[in-house]
């Protein structure tokens, strides 16, 4: 069954459970469980302990721990700073310098920061998120619009601008081809990477002009089960923008340090967990000397936010069983070959934007579609005398576009939770303008491959 046809059938049924029971985590489990249950040639037993082992082997990565631990303490900063009343500080000071009199200033407010923290997807998710969300319920905006503007400009802009984690991982994939200038590769998809480029412009043109179509136009207030309740006492401003203005410099500090001196080589999961730990203790700090919290309540609200975002970080971990399991059952390499004939050159990049899209709404993840499909894009272009930033850029586009447009996506998962929105009111009421975003894309895709 592997490498086949049948390898297709644990991400579609993961998805079609995705939909008809709106429960991410179960249709990751069952996904998991099939993927191994048909590697194991439908040895129950086999298949059983190959389960357990594949979602505890998560931890066996270091990175993975990191990735996870950071989303965890996240949810820690996130409640102590909405506890202790930081965030209603924040949002008053704010309020006082006069930057969000109406709507369209509110909308704008999250967009602007999405695309201003692009150091870790989930840190400008947040960040975004939790300025915005009391803006939002004032300005009687739904959640679902600041879940969109969130994610439409978190993710485009942190595969655009790649001094992440994931730009260190794109760069990676291409080190080993003997290219003169990788990085000068990778600053060349960027003009290429049209749906990003398209998502940011879609998300700031609806973002000031406050218009909206599809689902959202219906959207109302329906907000996550798992909203944190709201405070009315306002601490000072500095006790949210410090801790968070240390963890993005931190970020940096440690992205350049265990890069050797190249922030783009740094390690991404390394840097956003020492970055959040150095955060939050300084955020406990300000909250004992400034007498707004008394320890046993610190420690208290933080087990509060690592409950809170448990729910996530599971989600994130059936992500990454998922992605080990599909990758054992050959999914990817029987995808990867569909795309493999004979097609006319101004297809190619349509096609492998159309492959990564597929393979990264039917994983949840792009990062393991990046993996399987730059690999074929290089050579192709390589072959076929197309820029190698042009395919690339259509292989991250697609993962971006495939991110968006699914249900089991931990990037969709984040921007609902950093928003407070129902996840599934967000998937609805995003993809109409994620598939707008792919079809102007193929569109200029292939205009792009007739000049060549």
């Amino acid at each position: 069954m592997t490498d086949s046809a049948f390898s297709l059938l644990p991400p579609l049924v993961a998805i079609i459970i995705a939909i008809w029971r709106k429960n991410a985590l179960f249709a990751l489990f069952c996904g998991v469980a099939l993927c191994h249950l048909m590697i194991a040639n439908g040895h129950p037993i086999d298949s059983l302990t190959g389960t357990v082992f594949g979602v505890t082997g998560v931890f066996g990565s270091l990175g993975n721990v990191y990735i996870i631990s950071f989303s965890l303490l996240i949810g820690a900063l996130v409640t102590l700073m909405n506890q202790s009343g930081a965030v209603n500080g924040f949002i008053n000071n704010l309020a006082s310098l006069n930057l969000v009199k109406n709507s369209r200033q509110a909308s704008m407010l999250p967009t602007v920061i999405g695309t201003t923290i692009f150091t870790d997807t989930n840190l400008s998710m947040f960040t975004a998120g939790m300025a915005s969300q009391k803006l939002f319920d004032h300005h009687k905006l739904s959640r679902a619009r600041l879940a969109y503007l969130v994610d439409s400009t978190c993710a485009p802009v942190s595969i655009l601008f790649l001094i992440n984690g994931w730009g260190a991982y794109v760069l990676g994939l291409l080190d080993g081809y003997s290219f003169s200038d990788p990085v000068g590769i990778l600053i060349g998809t960027i003009g290429y990477n049209i749906y990003a480029i398209v998502a940011v412009l879609l998300a700031y043109y609806t973002a000031f002009s406050g218009k909206v179509f599809g689902p959202m136009k219906h959207a109302g207030s329906l907000m996550n089960e798992n909203q944190q309740p709201t405070v009315d006492h306002v601490a000072p401003a500095k006790i949210m923008w410090l801790p968070m203005l240390t963890l993005l410099i931190g970020t940096f500090i440690l992205l350049w340090i265990t890069g050797d001196g190249d922030i783009r080589r740094g390690s991404g999961a390394f840097s956003v967990f020492w970055s959040v730990v150095i955060s939050l203790t300084l955020l406990i700090l300000l909250l004992i000397g400034h007498k707004l919290m008394s320890f046993s309540n610190i420690v208290k609200a933080s087990i509060t936010g690592i409950k809170y975002m448990s729910p996530a970080v599971a989600i994130l971990v059936l992500s990454f069983a998922f992605g080990d399991a599909i990758k054992a059952l050959g999914t990817g390499v029987y995808v990867s070959q569909l795309i493999n004939v004979e097609v006319p050159l101004f297809l190619m990049a349509p096609i492998l934007f159309i492959a990564a899209a597929i393979m990264a709404f039917a994983t949840g993840t792009s990062w393991g579609t990046f993996a399987i499909l730059i690999p074929i894009a290089v050579p192709i272009a390589q072959q076929s005398g197309l820029p190698i930033e042009f395919l690339v850029a259509a292989v991250l586009g697609g993962g971006i576009f495939g991110d968006h447009a699914s249900p089991i996506s931990d990037t969709t998962v984040v921007a609902s939770l950093a928003s407070g929105c129902d996840h599934f009111e967000h998937v609805k009421t995003q993809l109409p303008y994620a598939l707008v975003g792919a079809v102007i894309t193929l569109i200029v895709y292939i205009l792009i491959g007739l000049s060549f």
